[in-house]
């Protein structure tokens, strides 16, 4: 497993300046202006390097695990690849793009047979139907594969929230035995590790649709196996997280709460909710006054702070633990609403009184010079 990730993390680092160089070359850039907030031409299509460092690792390494456990969901990974690499470069419709992501579901939920099969008693319902099982999984997925795709918004956040994922994901699937999923989760974390390097604030390179549409597709699916596979766990079994449905929500809790709270503000205000705009989390903490990698760190760390939580919460089922979960980061969203106003509020207070300032401190500046120039004109009479 190390010498996979390893691979993937050097061969990232080694296609991503080339990879640079050349999206610059073709003009295939992501401009400044309008709801986004970076300031210079970036390119974009991230994605091509980390995901082709991915593939040529898993290639190298793949022969000594059990990878065709897992062949459709790497076909179906690389279905999305496409999908995402032909909207960069020519922007797909809408019904188009989520006719492609729907094919890799079905993919993956139908023939792979990845999907969740049971609801552990949270409310009320045990073992699903075959047939709402297909459903639901599937709109799990296209509701992760998007949602991870709308928090590509800042230098450095889709690939910490990914890479946290993907570290508590692998080590669960090696200590499990399951390492046809270890070795992917592995050989993606060096792939996207090696695309931060390069990402960080202030970013030479964005992920594009080609990088978050996949990695969400990707996560996406290996939190479903999670799920399946700790929930198939005997009683007692060591490292069988419960509550198993509240866990796997949590791995993806962000990306899944922002598109939740961004998608309910656009209809509430009489918004399509696709139409994009600057109301996700962190252009809020931006307006707060803190930088692109202060945020990326925030949300990192409250990530990790939530999944402890739902580990100190082992003793209690679904029914509780997942409203409980539910309930903090609500309350945590509706502290961030109620905040920020008042922030900016002061802010734009604090920034029109500084010319009134400025003026005032230059008419005493003006006053001074002007009695001391009168006083040197006048002759003193020392008699």
């Amino acid at each position: 497993m190390l010498f996979a990730f390893a691979t993937s993390f050097s061969i990232g680092l080694l296609f991503f300046p080339p990879l640079i160089k050349i999206l610059n070359s073709l003009n295939l850039s992501d401009a400044p202006g309008g709801r986004k907030i970076h300031k210079t031409f970036t390119p974009s299509m991230g994605g091509i390097a980390f995901m082709l460092s991915t593939f040529i690792a898993l290639g190298i390494w793949g022969w000594q695990y059990p990878l065709p456990d897992i062949r459709y969901l790497l076909g179906a990974i690389a279905l999305i690849f496409f999908v995402g690499f032909r909207d960069d470069m020519v922007e797909l419709k809408a019904k188009h793009k989520i006719l492609g992501q729907l094919v890799a579901v079905i993919l993956v939920v139908v023939v792979g047979d990845i999907r969740i099969r049971d609801f552990h008693g949270f409310l009320g319902v045990g073992e699903l139907h075959l047939w709402f099982s297909y459903g639901f999984t599937a709109f799990v997925l296209l509701a992760l594969t998007n949602a991870f795709n709308l928090i590509d918004g800042l230098d450095g956040l889709a690939s910490t929230v990914g890479l946290i994922t993907l570290a508590l994901l692998g080590s669960w699937f090696y200590f499990q035995g399951l390492d046809s999923y270890a070795v992917l989760c592995f050989t993606l974390f060096g792939g996207v590790l090696s695309f931060l390097v390069y990402n960080w604030h202030p970013a030479k390179i964005f992920m594009g649709d080609t990088g978050s549409l996949t990695l969400g597709f990707a996560l996406g699916s290996l939190v479903v196996a999670f799920m399946d596979y700790n929930a198939a766990l005997p009683a007692g079994a060591p490292l069988k997280f419960m509550p198993s449905f509240t866990m796997g929500v949590v791995l993806l809790i962000y990306p899944l709460y922002d598109m939740a709270r961004v998608f309910t503000r656009r209809i509430r205000r009489g918004k399509h909710p696709m139409i994009a705009d600057k109301s996700h989390i962190h252009h809020f903490l931006m307006r707060m006054g803190l930088r692109h990698d202060q945020v990326a760190l925030i949300l990192g760390a409250t990530q990790l702070v939530l999944i402890a939580a739902v580990l100190g919460m082992s003793e209690l089922s679904d029914n509780l633990a997942l409203p409980i979960l539910s309930g903090v980061v609500l309350l945590m969203g509706y502290r961030l609403d109620k905040v920020t106003p008042k922030y900016i509020k002061k802010k734009v207070l604090k920034s029109a009184q500084e010319p009134e300032k400025k003026l005032a401190e230059r008419r005493k500046r003006r006053k001074i010079k002007l009695e001391k120039s009168v006083l040197e004109q006048d002759k003193i009479n020392l008699n």
